[in-house]
């Protein structure tokens, strides 16, 4: 078993003003050449948004993207026709593919937006762009780790051209569980939304990360309430 471990402040840190963003991994002024990726995560990154702002339409292609919204409401637009908003409980993926543009905005005037933005490799190029979302029910993630991202259209989540599988747990004190790896070859970063866990005896705190491979389970214990982002991805990209 292999392990890195990042410090919740030693992320980078972009402060606009209207956008302030924490990147766990290398991401446009933020450079570190020990961060650049953890497998095919390429990119995770914490944002809040102030109220009335956001990213405007821009460009992606051959990149899984996944939102997750953790507080206020997020309006998305995009180039495949898709309009909606997303809030707290809702999980967006969109597979880039050839090409898409799209736009993410807070759609409160008054108060931020904070969510999670994640980039994944894709396991193949130039593909049909592709969108998809679910909003979770809260039962669904007490003391369990809930399936939210698959390689599957057919599995629970939503789907992304990657043999990735997400997980989101909001596990109760003591709570004691192992999470076994579904592909050989992949590895598994932990990111602790709130509260404290271990994960293989190392300590996590709020917005910790924890990179873990050749190993093929987890063995995880929270250690006070806490919410717990599990992505497993494969170490080597296609």
């Amino acid at each position: 078993m292999k392990t890195v471990f990042h410090k919740a402040d030693s992320r980078g840190l972009a402060d606009h003003g209207w956008l302030k963003s924490h990147h766990s991994f290398s991401f446009a002024n933020y450079y570190n050449p020990e961060r650049m990726h953890f497998g095919t995560l390429r990119v995770l990154n914490d944002d809040h948004v102030a109220a009335g702002r956001g990213f405007g339409r821009h460009p992606h292609d051959n990149m899984e993207i996944i939102s997750i919204p953790l507080s206020g409401d997020l309006q998305h637009e995009d180039s495949m026709g898709n309009v909606a908003i997303i809030r707290e409980g809702d999980i967006q993926a969109m597979s880039a593919g050839t090409g898409i543009t799209h736009s993410e905005m807070n759609a409160s005037g008054e108060e931020s937006v904070s969510f999670l933005q994640i980039w994944v490799f894709p396991k193949t190029k130039n593909i049909a762009p592709n969108y998809s979302q679910i909003t979770l029910q809260d039962a669904s993630l007490q003391n369990q780790l809930f399936q939210i991202v698959s390689p599957n259209p057919d599995d629970e989540g939503v789907h992304i051209n990657q043999d990735a599988w997400f997980h989101l747990g909001e596990l109760a004190s003591g709570i004691q569980l192992d999470y076994p790896l579904k592909k050989e070859g992949n590895g598994v970063y932990a990111f602790l939304l709130e509260g404290s866990l271990t994960i293989e005896n190392q300590e996590l705190n709020k917005r910790d990360g924890l990179g873990v491979w050749e190993t093929n389970s987890l063995s995880i214990m929270a250690t006070s309430d806490a919410k717990v982002l599990l992505m497993e991805v494969p170490m080597e990209r296609s």
